[in-house]
C-alpha cells in the first residue's frame, strides 16, 4: 500500500470512470476483511486510506472500561490516560498497528476482494450507461460465435455483451467481424447481477431502423402508429403523417426505394409491408391486410374488437397469408380479431 497503490487508483477512476472514493471503501473494507481474518476475527479495527500523504493506517480498536475482562477488545481506563487525559470510559482507544505486519493469506484476500470491486464498478458504470440506452439502437460487431449454443458476443464501444440465439434473426448467420445493429430491449437485475438483454427480433429494432432512415419521423411529421412483426420473414407498419402534404408511405419508402431497401438490408431481407393508419377502423383493417385487396368490413355483433372481412374469392388466399401470416400480422397490427371469409363462402352460409 504506497504511492504506486494511489497513483493506480488514480488511474483507474481517469481511464475506467470508477471513482477513486468508491474503490477507496473497498479497499478499506477489504483490508479490514483480512487483518480480520488473520487475527482471528476477534479483534476490533479500522482502516484508513490517506490519499493525501498516500499511506494506509491500521487501527485496532479497544473500548476503555473500568476493569479489562477481553485484553483483544478492552483497555483500562488508567492506561488510556496514560495516553491522554481526555479519555473516559466507554470510549475507543485506537491503537495503530504496521500495516506491513498483515499476513500473506491476508494481503492475498484483500487483492482478491479490490480486484472483485473494480469488476463491480465497471459493471455498474456500464449498466448505468445502457439503461440510459434502453430501447435504442447501438452499433455492434461480433466478436466470438459460440458454434454450440449459436450464442454470439458482440463487441459494443468497450464492452463485450452477449446476443443469445433466441434474439437472433432465424435465417441470420452472424459472422466474426460482422458489423450489425441491435435493440437494448432491458437492463436485467438478478442473483448474477445486472445484464443488458439484445435483440435483434425486437419489433423495437424496426421503429429504431424507420427513425434513424427517415427525417420526416424523426421531426414528427411522419408517425409510426404500431408495428407487428415476424423477424426475418414479415413486418407491417402502420404510419401517419401530420403534414397533409406529406406521403407517409412515400416518405418510408424513399426514393427508388432506397429508405425502405436499407432497412430491409439490415434486417436481412425481411419484407416490410407500410401501410396508412386509420381512425376508422374498417379502414385501418382493410389497409392492414395488404397486399390483398378488400371488399368488405363490418363489425361483428358479438364482440367491438371482432371484425368480419369479406374478400373476392381470387384474394382469400393473399389476405390469409402463407400459414396463415398477413391475417396474423393484420390482427397484432390493428389490435382486433379479423374473421376473414371470402364472398363463396359467405353464400354458403347464408
Amino acid at each position: 500500500m504506497n504511492k504506486e497503490f494511489f497513483d493506480a487508483l488514480d488511474m483507474l477512476e481517469k481511464e475506467k470512470g470508477i471513482p477513486k472514493e468508491y474503490m477507496i471503501e473497498r479497499v478499506e473494507a477489504a483490508l479490514l476483511s483480512a487483518y480480520k481474518k488473520d487475527s482471528g476475527g476477534k479483534e476490533n479495527a479500522r482502516v484508513k486510506l490517506d490519499t493525501v500523504k498516500k499511506d494506509v493506517k491500521l487501527f485496532r480498536q479497544l473500548t476503555i472500561v473500568d476493569e479489562v475482562v477481553n485484553e483483544k477488545t478492552e483497555i483500562s481506563l488508567e492506561e488510556a490516560l496514560k495516553k491522554s487525559r481526555k479519555y473516559e470510559v466507554g470510549d475507543v482507544y485506537e491503537l495503530e498497528i504496521k500495516t506491513k505486519n498483515f499476513g500473506r493469506i491476508a494481503a492475498q484476500a484483500a487483492k482478491q476482494v479490490i480486484i472483485q470491486g473494480i469488476r463491480e464498478a465497471e459493471r455498474g458504470i456500464m449498466i448505468k450507461e445502457y439503461e440510459e440506452k434502453k430501447e435504442e439502437i447501438v452499433n455492434a460487431v461480433v466478436v466470438r460465435v459460440d458454434p454450440s449454443t449459436g450464442n454470439v458476443t458482440l463487441e459494443i464501444g468497450k464492452n463485450e455483451m452477449v446476443l443469445f440465439r433466441h434474439e437472433q434473426i432465424e435465417s441470420e448467420n452472424l459472422q466474426v467481424g460482422d458489423r450489425i445493429k441491435v435493440f437494448i430491449t432491458e437492463i436485467k437485475k438478478d442473483t448474477k447481477g445486472p445484464s443488458v438483454v439484445l435483440s435483434r427480433v425486437h419489433p423495437g429494432l424496426v421503429r429504431r431502423l424507420f427513425e434513424l432512415e427517415v427525417p420526416e419521423i424523426k421531426e414528427g411529421i411522419v408517425e409510426i402508429k404500431s408495428i407487428a412483426r415476424e423477424a426475418g420473414s414479415r413486418t407491417k407498419i402502420a404510419v401517419l403523417s401530420n403534414d397533409p402534404n406529406v406521403d407517409p408511405i412515400g416518405a418510408c419508402i424513399g426514393a427508388k426505394g432506397s429508405r425502405k431497401n436499407n432497412i430491409t438490408a439490415e434486417l436481412c431481407g425481411e419484407k416490410i409491408d407500410i401501410i396508412s393508419y386509420s381512425e376508422v377502423n374498417e379502414e385501418f383493417i382493410s389497409a392492414a391486410l395488404a397486399p390483398a385487396t378488400v371488399d368488405s368490413v363490418s363489425k361483428l355483433p358479438d364482440s367491438d374488437r371482432a371484425f368480419r372481412v369479406i374478400v373476392a374469392d381470387d384474394q382469400l388466399s393473399l389476405a390469409i397469408g402463407k400459414e396463415g401470416q398477413n391475417a396474423r400480422l393484420a390482427a397484432k397490427l390493428t389490435g382486433f380479431k379479423i374473421d376473414i371469409k371470402s364472398k363463396k363462402t359467405l353464400e354458403q352460409l347464408a
